[in-house]
């Protein structure tokens, strides 16, 4: 490209066109960062033009990095906007944090659109930082950058028309503009009323059949690809409008992002040009944004990549610039920080023994068990027979039945602790700030020592995550609202490698045991969950009893 006067550019190559998903020799003028005139030349070129990608669906905050980190990683692997919805930062901190977001996302060149959050906090049922209300949205939906009501996790209160769920969807609908959905195994009448309510996609599929009558719908699918939930592969041959990653976690983003979703999707068998749409022209038409399409009037994000077969980026250009080159980014990266956010006391080690009324040393009880299952966000409700030790149920290792717990961080003191299986710990404890989505402090461990080591790291380094035991001591620090670092993709990942082989080395099997962890306090996931106040089924909605006997 001919970027001598940032004013006046000039870029000519092979375009794809993903309108008419023609490809030829084009000439591409660009004025103050705005595509003026799309003109075919009969040349032959190397590589391929295309629109910049676009993530449809991400929360930034859970690569645990800044928004301008975040560019710095994304940037060089194609990704010129991001649809992102900031609703941990936001039940962490409320518009504050939203700020945040925007202030430091504002000096890199990616475009971090927004959408306003619709559910801070996600549940009555837990305690967050922060309440952004119905008001607060309609605010937040007049900015120009804000493209989306955030994804309505609440289905229950949508089909029970609950009056603020109804509220914050009719100040979006009144305003037009779309609202994503998140509506995991709802079928049937419900699946119909969620619909009627305005809400128009979906990311939360996981059943080839969920997915099918959700399109028959009319709704637009999500077809996902992130650092713990996987459906991409499951889902490709069904269809789908977008391809996100929702969560990504550094270690992933280093090896690609969109780029290398498109891959993955076209190995599954999307056809290339159609899954480039998915990642382009589809988000970029839904969302109202001026980009995602090579015409005129359109802003100039686009990229250069060798070939359809290997899609290495080769140039990445946004706004007519020229930001990013053989997987490097062109421009300075300065995040900025805030301050602590956890209003909590140290905790002592019977805070972890779990204790409830009527038990019997040297008897035994029957407990609800969390399970954990890799790569998914669903777990079920299982169970397991426990003995009953100084007055308290005890983990039992073989049967892989470990405590879990969640310590409330925003100054009320509560503590819930119940059991979960699937980490496989055969020692110590692991414990995240990261659980979404009021980002509570959540630990799992064998035993109740090691749990109060971990959560008082976390609190000691103002939030991060951490693995104990008796040898083993590693800790990543996530000083911004406990959630990201100011810190490199290439420094994160390292710190997370070594804490992925402490906790193999304590036991566990799971892949990435921190993402799954911070998942298991999401209220608006089936099947059993847990909070700051108690064990949850969210299919019943309703908080439910550890003991069933």
């Amino acid at each position: 490209m001919d970027d001598g006067d940032i004013s006046m550019v000039l870029v000519k190559g092979n375009l794809l066109n993903v309108s008419t998903e023609e490809t030829y020799g084009a000439e591409i003028n660009i004025q103050n960062g705005i595509i003026t005139c799309v003109k075919p030349i009969n040349h032959d070129f190397k590589g391929l033009i295309l629109p910049g990608f676009i993530d449809a669906h991400i929360h930034i905050e859970s690569s645990m990095l800044t928004p301008s980190r975040f560019a710095e990683v994304v940037v060089p692997h194609g990704t010129t906007s991001v649809v992102a919805d900031p609703h941990e930062i936001a039940n962490v901190l409320g518009l504050e944090g939203i700020n945040y977001m925007v202030k430091d996302a504002s000096t890199v060149p990616l475009k971090v659109f927004l959408t306003a959050p619709s559910c801070v906090p996600a549940t009555i049922f837990e305690t967050s930082g922060a309440i952004i209300s119905t008001e607060e949205i309609k605010i937040l939906l007049k900015e120009d950058n804000v493209v989306a009501l955030g994804e309505m996790m609440n289905f229950p209160g949508v089909v029970r028309d609950d009056p603020v769920v109804m509220a914050k969807l009719d100040a979006a609908i009144k305003i037009g503009k779309p609202i994503d959905g998140h509506a995991p195994l709802l079928s049937g009448s419900e699946l119909c009323k969620y619909i009627m309510s305005g809400i128009s996609t979906d990311h939360e599929c996981s059943e080839e059949n969920e997915a099918r009558e959700k399109i028959r719908l009319g709704m637009k699918l999500m077809l996902r690809e992130g650092s713990s939930a996987k459906n991409l592969k499951d889902l490709a041959l069904i269809g789908g409008d977008f391809i996100v990653s929702d969560d990504k976690h550094p270690e992933d983003l280093l090896k690609g992002h969109v780029d290398e979703m498109l891959k993955k999707a076209i190995d599954y068998g999307v056809e290339p040009i159609k899954a480039i749409k998915m990642v382009t022209l589809n988000p970029g038409n839904h969302y109202t944004l001026n980009t995602g399409n090579i015409i005129p009037g359109k802003a100039a994000d686009l990229i250069l990549i060798d070939n359809l077969d290997d899609l290495n980026i080769e140039e990445v250009i946004i706004n007519g610039k020229l930001v990013a080159k053989n997987g490097k980014p062109l421009f300075d990266v300065r995040p900025h920080n805030i301050p602590n956010t956890f209003k909590l006391n140290f905790k002592k080690p019977s805070d972890f023994d779990v204790s409830v009324d009527g038990l019997v040393d040297g008897s035994v009880k029957t407990v609800r068990v969390i399970e954990v299952f890799e790569d998914q966000l669903i777990t079920n409700e299982t169970s397991s027979i426990l003995d009953v030790v100084d007055g308290n149920l005890i983990t039992n290792l073989v049967s892989d039945t470990l405590k879990i717990a969640v310590v409330e961080r925003y100054g009320h003191g509560r503590i819930s602790n119940a059991f979960v299986k699937g980490f496989s710990l055969k020692e110590g404890a692991i414990a995240s700030s990261v659980s979404h989505d009021s980002h509570n402090i959540i630990t799992v461990g064998t035993n109740s020592e090691d749990m109060a080591k971990a959560v008082n790291t976390i609190l000691r380094n103002k939030g991060g995550l951490v693995a104990v035991s008796k040898d083993i001591y590693h800790a990543l620090e996530l000083p911004i609202a406990g959630l990201m670092t100011t810190k490199s993709a290439t420094d994160v990942s390292n710190d997370l490698k070594i804490l992925h082989h402490a906790v193999e080395a304590m036991g566990t099997k799971l892949k990435s045991p921190f993402m799954s962890l911070s998942f298991m306090g999401l209220l608006v996931i089936p099947k059993l969950k847990i909070s700051d106040k108690g064990l949850f089924d969210v299919e019943k909605f309703k908080f439910v009893d550890l003991i069933k006997n």
